[in-house]
């Protein structure tokens, strides 16, 4: 093996080795709550962080510990936490650096499930987000005051298709001194690594391309390992003594671990939203084709996007792979020419022919979920973004007459026959 590893090389391989136990090649699942302690003196030294081990797993499991290494690996990062679901990912990324009376500038065009996680629900904790137009800088940097503690947004926007000027989103944070965190769940490592670009933070909802096969839910945080928190003075959870653990400070006593840590020791020990086994196995077996996978959805996902541009029923198609996409740019530099495989279209007729083609279709299967091995259809203003207003989903993508398609692996051909007869019906 070469002394860096080739991406497919990482996503078999990376974060696990044959169980010294048993010889097994496979990682195993280790399907337990606790684990046996050597003596007195070993359990100690693992409460106070002074060796590494497992103790519960709602802190830390073997099998998910082989997923984060795996994830970390292929995104660049330094270390990882494995969660329940990507929307766990997201809050136990910004519960280190968030307290009641401060804010988060984020990106107005994000999954709408986000945009109600930021905009309503950690208000609960007296957190507040600002959303912004991340195309225009000098509006975010504009964003940006004294309590704000980090800047938030997709690398691939979940449905518009947006596509995040990386390098120009780090500068304004680094300037700031904030951390920068993206969300890379639709377009995943295999086509976007943000860390390269400038991020401190990567988000990932694990349900969706990297565990590949909808059968596993799971998110993950990911640390750079690059942002000094005890240097930008305003991060005291990282860089202050920590009461709970006799006043260690986390940055000070951990380095470039520290976020990570702090992520078992502290957020999942307190939060709760851990990873089960099993959906570690499951995501672990799934990045294993990842690369695969993603070369399949997206070269799927270029026929159909040119099909439905051509089709008389369709009104728009919103995709960065079609060269007249104003993000088709961005998809070069960022995304290696590729723009991911979820996207969106206008069917002629508004509310109501969208509904219509979402109910019509056969192979397309009608859910809420994306990056499957399946093709996937949602009609978001009616499901995914229904509690926004009119203004939110427009600015999100997702306007009445929007349709997202999750292109999956299959037979390109069938993919084309099952939306035409759809769009006939609705027409």
């Amino acid at each position: 093996m070469s002394d860096t590893p080739g991406f497919a090389t990482r996503a078999i391989h990376a974060g696990s080795s044959p169980d010294p136990a048993t010889g097994a090649r496979a990682t195993p699942i280790y399907q337990t709550t606790a684990f046996v302690f050597d003596d007195a003196d070993h359990a100690a030294s693992l409460f106070n962080l002074q060796t590494y081990g497992y103790i519960y797993s709602r802190l830390t499991n073997p099998t998910v510990a082989v997923l984060e290494g795996r994830i970390a690996s292929l995104e660049g990062g330094k270390g990882a936490t494995c969660t329940a679901s990507g929307h766990a990912a997201q809050m136990l990324a910004l519960f280190p650096l968030m307290a009641p009376g401060l804010e988060i500038v984020a990106a107005n065009r994000l999954y709408g499930g986000s945009i109600t996680q930021l905009g309503r629900s950690f208000q609960k904790f007296g957190w507040t987000t600002k959303f912004i137009d991340f195309d225009d800088l000098d509006a975010v940097r504009q964003a940006i005051g004294p309590n704000t503690r980090a800047l938030f947004c997709e690398s691939l926007a979940n449905p518009g298709g947006v596509i995040t000027d990386l390098e120009a989103i780090a500068r304004i944070a680094e300037a700031a001194n904030l951390p920068l965190v993206v969300d890379n769940t639709m377009a995943t490592p295999a086509l976007c690594r943000p860390i390269e670009w400038g991020a401190t933070l990567v988000c990932h909802s694990t349900t969706k391309f990297l565990s590949g096969h909808g059968n596993a839910m799971g998110g993950a945080v990911v640390d750079s390992g690059r942002f000094n928190w005890t240097a930008a003075g305003h991060f005291p959870t990282l860089a202050e003594p920590e009461p709970a653990y006799h006043g260690l400070r986390f940055h000070e006593t951990f380095g470039d671990m520290a976020f990570t840590v702090h992520g078992h020791a502290v957020g999942l020990r307190d939060l709760g939203a851990s990873m089960a086994p099993l959906n570690a196995f499951l995501t672990i077996t799934g990045i294993e084709t990842l690369p695969l996978r993603m070369a399949r959805h997206c070269e799927n996902a270029v026929v159909v996007a040119k099909h439905l541009a051509a089709h008389p029923a369709v009104a728009w198609v919103n995709y960065a792979g079609l060269a007249d996409n104003p993000y088709h740019a961005r998809a070069h530099k960022y995304l290696g020419g590729q723009a991911g495989s979820v996207f969106t279209f206008g069917v002629k007729g508004g509310y109501q022919a969208g509904k219509t083609v979402v109910e019509a279709v056969n192979l397309f299967s009608h859910l809420a979920n994306i990056g499957d091995t399946r093709s996937l259809i949602i009609h978001p203003a009616s499901t995914t973004h229904r509690q926004l207003t009119l203004e939110q989903r427009a600015a999100a993508g997702a306007g009445d007459d929007t349709i997202r398609l999750s292109i999956g692996i299959e037979t390109v051909a069938d993919l084309l026959a099952d939306l035409d007869q759809a769009l006939a019906k609705a027409a």
